[in-house]
């Protein structure tokens, strides 16, 4: 190869090495605005000046005359799911992260296929990595039946720079009138009761009243970004009466546009809890603020419990860089308790038996900072009971994890935490 080849080849690898270190740097940055501070404690979940916060500084205005129903595990949730599909008049929409093929898959594939040659308008919107296991077939039912179908952010070219921000929304709208949301996938490992580790435990939240309208605008979000199209009318926004007693509001964050308004809302409500704190987290990886909000409302007297996955925890680098961050917050009192039975993926918090934040969220940086996510926030007292009463009901089947025993993890585990450290945010 003559002189003038080769220098020809080094500017070309030149090129290419800046062009792909460029693509991980986009892919790898934070929102340009961030909450660098932690927020003061002024007053509690159950004064109306935190309401008041919560539903002008984070969005949508709570709003009364709610029904909310809690769906545990598979076996609740998708019969309650499948029979909304299927009494579908007017439209559907429906977009969710993971969408694979199977049992479960097929079930929801024929539902939507039904509704559309009846007529009903149905979109549907999936995450282009998280449907990755999606077969052609699927998608070719869905199409050839009426259904519109959009991937979310597909690998192209173009969008290369935005390919690590990921829909990892869950929600599902009935005519406008009906919604749903929580941590489910439509997959089969979510079949069951979470009777064993090959189905695992999760909830899903039915919704009817107000809020739904505010699930209707968290798709039309998306939606919008994707096709480009407007869905409005009677058929997605109908009027909406009062059919219960809960107050509630859901509202959306992007790395797009307000890509800190779950990190705010974590800790808005942690800074307000006087009483105790609940988190069911499938995935919980702490960053240095968060921490620090914890260990603050556990200075205050505040009752915190964590309850994580264990051993079923389907992802090793998770629990590596989840477990570095455990030592301060045990040492602080913390409780954290590890769910035995099987994967945990509920996604709740319970603030003061009063708040209870449920939705797509996971307590981790990459939920605050590079997902699209869509939380319903719920203001009920009773509503707060029952969940805590469910909280217990799986701590039973869990165990403790104490401050000596972090102290004691080998010497393996600490020096993997620090190779995973920088990488917490893509977890």
């Amino acid at each position: 190869m003559d002189r003038v080849s080769k220098r020809r080849w080094k500017l070309a690898l030149t090129a290419l090495g800046t062009l792909v270190f460029t693509v991980l740097a986009l892919n790898f940055r934070s929102p340009e605005k961030r909450v660098v501070q932690g927020v003061p404690h002024h007053h509690g979940v159950t004064d109306p000046p935190f309401e008041r916060e919560m539903g002008t500084l984070m969005g949508p205005a709570i709003l009364g005359g709610n029904r909310i129903t809690a769906l545990q595990n598979g076996d609740e949730i998708f019969p309650a799911m499948l029979s909304a599909i299927a009494g579908a008049q007017r439209s559907i929409c429906f977009e969710t992260y993971i969408y694979w093929s199977g049992r479960v898959g097929r079930d929801f594939t024929q539902a939507l296929a039904e509704r559309a040659r009846a007529g009903v308008r149905v979109h549907v919107l999936l995450d282009w990595a998280g449907s990755g296991r999606i077969d052609d077939s699927t998608i070719d039912q869905l199409t050839g039946a009426g259904v519109q179908v959009e991937r979310y952010h597909p690998l192209h070219w173009y969008t290369l720079a935005r390919l690590n921000n990921r829909t990892h929304r869950k929600l599902l709208v009935v005519d406008g009138t009906v919604g749903f949301t929580g941590g489910v996938g439509i997959a089969d490992d979510w079949q069951g009761h979470a009777q064993d580790p090959a189905h695992w435990r999760d909830m899903h939240f039915k919704v009817e009243g107000p809020t739904v309208a505010d699930m209707q605008a968290a798709f039309q979000d998306n939606w919008l970004k994707t096709v480009g199209t407007v869905l409005n009318g009677e058929a997605y926004f109908p009027a909406l009466h009062p059919v219960g007693t809960e107050r509630a509001h859901l509202f959306v964050s992007s790395p797009s546009g307000g890509g800190e308004s779950m990190r705010l809302m974590y800790l808005l409500s942690i800074a307000a809890a006087r009483r105790s704190i609940d988190i069911h987290a499938s995935y919980f990886i702490p960053d240095t603020l968060m921490s620090e909000a914890l260990i603050a409302a556990k200075r205050r007297g505040v009752t915190i419990r964590v309850l994580l996955p264990d051993k079923h925890l389907d992802s090793d680098v998770v629990r590596v860089a989840s477990k570095h961050a455990w030592g301060p917050l045990l040492k602080e009192g913390v409780e954290i308790h590890l769910y035995e039975p099987t994967m945990m993926h509920v996604k709740m918090l319970n603030f003061d038996g009063r708040l209870v934040s449920v939705g797509s969220t996971n307590f981790d940086m990459r939920s605050f900072e590079l997902n699209d996510e869509a939380s319903l926030n719920i203001y009920d007292d009773d509503f707060a009971r029952r969940m805590t009463e469910m909280f217990v009901q799986d701590l039973a089947r869990s165990t403790p994890f104490t401050y000596p025993m972090w102290l004691q993890r080998p010497w393996t585990q600490r020096v993997l935490e620090k190779i995973v450290r920088p990488l917490r945010s893509q977890l």
